[in-house]
């Protein structure tokens, strides 16, 4: 049996979903971060357990040969990315696998599995960034969360963020100290600033800057920067204030003041112009979204007699890359300001054979149910967690030809085909993209015809 503190030669055989290598030791699953498949090390005991135990590289005595540097100086500190030890090949190959055994082990399905859609870039990709802010050595610093904690990771270059992110929180920090502006602080929930919010249109460069106080009533402090930056960066088309007075995680409270520019910004999504709240969900990687969102098309098969359902829509980018292909477009989403931005989206772009509904997904598709809708495709793009079975089932009742569901954890999507499964849809086809290159994240579309 092991013990804390012994030291064995083991040889990284798989990679697990969290990003760690596992070798066994006499039976015994060893879990080591920053391994590669292949690397043969000589592995120092933390925590041992009878089943399993987690380990540290204390020598690297054989190379995997998709080991390659990091180039990342806070890689073991930050909490966000995972594989910048090996290549993006070989991060696509593990991807795949992830994919392919939450559908085999979880949801107990063989559909099948098409090439992985990797990335064509893998930097500078995010279209959004929240940066916690917090109070160190007297000072405030920006960063990420330090990985499993909440400890704020003194470092904004990201390489996967625009370099223009980092400029403009280098200034905003700067301006911060000089003030004397109090960084929020999680325990005594004393302080100001929270969180430093960015997002930018891909194809447009629109940036939205958004700060995160305790109390938007003292956003009067930021005006001396914000004139700085709006001047310095022409890209700057919005600056709004969201005020977030809870002791929780969550990031954002509902309460938005915008005090330059507009209330939104502009991109372009699959041809289509699309408006961006503070609030509305947009994909984070817009050229994989793009490529994403032609796949669904595929496999919706649409046409001009269609009526597409789409679920968890947000600002409605998914439902209106296919509306003018369809006869009808029905989208459903709770969070009330992504709604209002897939209506003027729709607006916008000159479709009228769109209904947006606010609402809970399953409620809403109890509702369509009763009034008569029958859809012919159902789009699904749920939160992490997955519908709900309530939710799939009032999908069922409706008969819809096909489902195609876009997840960005294949767990639960597993789950939710199993339960179609046995409510009488097959997942046949299944697609991984990759989103988020250099995290652990999967993103997947699955294609469910009725049985």
């Amino acid at each position: 049996m092991l013990k804390k503190n012994d030291d064995i030669i083991l040889e990284i055989t798989d990679i697990t979903n969290e990003g760690n290598g596992v070798g066994k030791y006499e039976g015994i699953a060893v879990f080591v971060p920053y391994t590669a498949l292949g690397d043969v090390i000589v592995c120092h005991i933390v925590k041992a357990n009878k089943s399993y135990c987690y380990g540290i590289i204390k020598e690297l005595l054989t190379a995997s040969p998709y080991r390659i540097e990091n180039d990342c100086p806070a890689y073991k500190k930050c909490g966000g990315c995972s594989f910048r030890h090996f290549t993006y090949e070989e991060e696509c190959r593990v991807k795949q696998k992830f994919l392919e055994d939450a559908f085999y082990r979880i949801g107990g399905l063989t559909p099948e599995f098409e090439e992985f859609q990797g990335a064509d870039t893998v930097s500078g990709y995010r279209n959004k960034a929240q940066y916690p802010v917090a109070e160190q050595d007297d000072r405030a610093v920006c960063g990420f969360y330090a990985k499993r904690t909440h400890n704020v990771c003194e470092y904004h270059k990201c390489d996967l963020q625009p370099e223009i992110f980092a400029l403009i929180v280098d200034d905003i920090i700067e301006y911060v100290n000089q003030k004397g502006i109090k960084a929020y602080n999680e325990e005594t929930h004393k302080g100001l600033l929270r969180h430093l919010y960015l997002r930018q249109g891909a194809h447009s460069g629109e940036i939205m800057l958004c700060y995160v106080l305790t109390d938007i009533n003292k956003r009067n402090c930021f005006t001396g920067i914000n004139k700085i930056l709006v001047s310095k960066y022409s890209e700057i088309k919005s600056v709004v204030f969201n005020e977030n007075k809870t002791t929780g995680n969550k990031i954002l409270g509902e309460k938005t003041i915008t005090t330059y520019g507009n209330d939104n910004i502009y991109d372009i999504m699959s041809k289509n112009n699309i408006s961006i709240s503070p609030l509305s969900f947009y994909q984070v990687n817009t050229y994989q979204a793009e490529k994403l969102y032609g796949k669904a098309a595929d496999y919706a098969r649409i046409n001009d007699d269609s009526t597409l359902l789409d679920l968890y829509c947000g600002a409605g980018t998914i439902g209106l890359s296919m509306a003018k292909k369809v006869n009808k477009l029905i989208g459903v989403e709770i969070i009330p300001q992504a709604i209002e931005n897939a209506k003027y989206n729709a607006e916008l772009n000159g479709f009228d054979n769109c209904e947006f509904i606010c609402g809970d997904a399953g409620k809403i598709a109890k509702i369509l149910y009763e009034r008569g809708e029958r859809p012919d495709i159902i789009i699904a793009d749920p939160a992490r967690k997955g519908c709900t079975r309530d939710t799939l089932e009032h999908m069922k009742m409706m008969s819809p030809d096909r489902i195609v569901m876009i997840s960005c954890n294949p767990a639960t999507a597993a789950r939710d085909c199993a339960i179609l499964g046995e409510l009488g849809y097959n997942a046949v086809k299944v697609t991984g993209f990759d989103l988020f290159p250099r995290t652990t994240h999967v993103e997947c579309i699955v294609c469910i015809q009725k049985i």
